[in-house]
């Protein structure tokens, strides 16, 4: 995705406080982050995703805590 389109989606999402797509919109980026290896920056946009999928209960949380745990960015939890 286009890193324009991709940051005027993440806005949006916050404009409107739509934690699904902010989830999925941060975990785009760090998936485009994470490809080209920029772990720092993928782990930034992870912990974003992985925020708002513990403020909203959504089960996208146990995934993104597992892959912060596996870059020693985060403590694996239990879900």
């Amino acid at each position: 995705m286009d890193k324009t389109d991709l940051d005027r989606l993440l806005l949006e999402a916050h404009d409107h406080n739509d934690h699904g797509a902010l989830i999925r919109y941060y975990t785009i980026a760090a998936d485009e982050r994470e490809a080209v290896q920029d772990i720092d920056a993928a782990c930034f946009y992870l912990t974003h995703a992985f925020v708002f999928a513990l403020e909203s209960g959504a089960p996208e949380a146990k995934t993104l805590n597992a892959r912060l745990a596996a870059y020693g960015r985060a403590h694996r939890l239990e879900f």
